[in-house]
């Protein structure tokens, strides 16, 4: 199951915050990644925040994982989660189906 997690910083870190949580949340984040949850990441161009793609059993699953990072849990970082998947109304373009 593909599953997006959008993420909005809802409390901004403090340089002092910074320093003490991305050196755990940046490996957390790669093993998710090297871990083949984490698909694709993007950074948010409209305001603070990430997108992931992640490759998952279920919306919950994908929960788990994202609550687990120190950004979520430590309240700085707020995710929405959409389950998404191959756009059905193509296959009306195909011929004979």
């Amino acid at each position: 199951m593909k599953v997006l997690a959008v993420a909005s910083i809802v409390k901004p870190l403090s340089d002092e915050e910074k320093a003490q949580i991305f050196p755990v949340e940046v490996p957390a984040t790669l093993k998710l990644y090297l871990d083949g949850k984490i698909e694709q990441f993007w950074m948010r161009q409209d305001k603070p925040g990430v997108i992931f793609l992640m490759d998952v059993e279920s919306i919950g699953e994908a929960k788990a994982a994202i609550e687990a990072l120190p950004l979520t849990s430590g309240g700085h970082a707020q995710y929405e989660f959409m389950h998404v998947g191959p756009l059905a109304p193509l296959g009306r373009l195909i011929q004979g189906k």
